[in-house]
């Protein structure tokens, strides 16, 4: 197992990144986060998540905004994977990395942290030296929308990316834990388009769902659900601090992590 301590830079890469042919360009995974960063197929998405950070929030006046698409986080021979939803527009928007600088990622490193999956219980910024174990954290869709609201056809643009990072992270990828139902319908679409059979009738989402899908090889990939750690579901006691320990426990175990 690899643990890796991940910061981006922007991308290198000149003229116009389309998802679809950059992702299948990409052999690495670090390849596939320095490409996705370029990426601004989705102009509704560009220019909201280069206004908030050219307007930013007054109590983080003074810091400069990532403002671009945001790579997964994590390394790059995970067994475990959490699947959330896009970027918040003062927290990844703002630092670069996945559920880092709001208060959903303050809840879900803790727990990581709880758990033995992070190296730290806080995530300040892609430069504080934190590091996950065994586990890559990611999203369906990259760039922070207007009211945390993608549209489906900005999801379906996005998705290649998605693909590819699962593409990628095959051999050695075994559960996933999927925070919310957004989250869970857009990635059984990405599975069953790349090769999983996917049960019928379809896996529905909900706190503590299990689903298991297998591949023509007879490999098996467990799917299991978590209510989002939006600050929606944890102000108001629908997801607690324990109810998410639980659901990770069960994903490191049956991911063999550690």
């Amino acid at each position: 197992m690899t643990v890796v301590n991940e910061t981006h830079s922007p991308a290198s890469a000149k003229g116009r990144v389309e998802p679809t042919t950059s992702a299948g360009e990409a052999s690495t995974l670090p390849e596939l986060d320095e490409a996705v960063t370029g990426c601004r197929a989705c102009p509704r998405l560009v220019s909201w998540r280069e206004r908030v950070a050219e307007e930013k929030r007054a109590a983080f006046r003074d810091q400069e905004y990532w403002g671009r698409p945001v790579p997964g986080f994590g390394p790059s021979d995970a067994s475990l994977a959490l699947v959330g939803l896009a970027p918040a527009a003062h927290g990844a928007n703002r630092t670069g990395r996945m559920f880092t600088g709001d208060r959903s990622g303050e809840v879900l490193y803790r727990a990581l942290f709880d758990v033995g999956l992070a190296s730290a219980p806080h995530s300040e910024s892609a430069g504080d030296g934190l590091r996950l174990y065994g586990t890559r954290i990611t999203a369906p869709v990259r760039c922070a929308p207007p009211a945390n609201k993608p549209t489906p056809a900005e999801r379906d643009t996005c998705s290649p990316w998605l693909a590819r990072e699962f593409e990628l992270l095959r051999p050695t990828l075994r559960v996933v834990v999927v925070l919310g139902g957004y989250g869970w319908q857009a990635l059984l679409a990405v599975l069953a388009a790349g090769g999983w059979e996917v049960p019928r009738p379809k896996p529905r989402f909900g706190h503590g769902a299990r689903a298991t899908l297998r591949d023509p090889a007879g490999a098996e990939l467990v799917l299991l659900g978590c209510y989002h750690v939006s600050q929606q579901n944890t102000f108001t006691g629908r997801l607690t601090p324990e109810m998410l320990r639980a659901v990770l426990g069960r994903a490191k175990e049956a991911a063999g992590v550690g």
